[in-house]
């Protein structure tokens, strides 16, 4: 597999932040930054898009050091709006894409790199181009897309309620 100390490092900081928001998507429909999962997803989101950047298979900047920077400050951002905007239900809105956008964008290249690892001596996929990365990244889009619709939903019948 030839993954460094730093490459193993991030691996597992990224599963358990993944991991994390799978139990904050299954159990509030979000990511909650006020829950111990929400946290970890946060921390853990910083940690590897932190360590990502000291990771390169093809040298220099390339677009997955993109990717965390933007996922950096998109986590950033939604930590201030919790922190700071505790009582504003517009806020909320703006929170809840923001992580599940930086959710998404990480399963960007982690589809990518684990299709093109696993199985050890028979990956998946060739390379980024390979259609089962693109026909699985274009299912996860589709998932984001709907689950930001519900979570629209949901936070409008909460504001709602808050309201009354």
């Amino acid at each position: 597999m030839g993954l460094s100390a730093l490459g193993i490092f991030h691996t597992v900081i990224g599963v358990a932040a993944i991991i994390a928001a799978l139990r904050d998507f299954i159990k509030y429909g979000k990511i909650n930054l006020n829950t111990v999962s929400g946290k970890i997803y946060f921390y853990g989101t910083i940690v590897t898009s932190v360590t990502s950047l000291g990771i390169s298979k093809h040298g220099g900047f390339n677009p997955g050091h993109a990717f965390s920077i933007f996922i950096i400050l998109l986590v950033l951002g939604a930590y201030f709006l919790n922190a700071k905007r505790k009582n504003s239900s517009r806020a909320r809105y703006f929170e809840n894409f923001w992580l599940s956008f930086s959710f998404f964008l990480s399963l960007v290249p982690t589809v990518n790199e684990t299709f093109t690892r696993v199985p050890l001596g028979h990956p998946l996929a060739k390379d980024i181009k390979d259609p089962v990365i693109g026909n699985t990244l274009l299912v996860l889009l589709l998932l984001f897309i709907a689950g930001s619709v519900y979570q629209f939903i949901k936070q409008k019948k909460s504001s709602k309620a808050v309201a009354a």
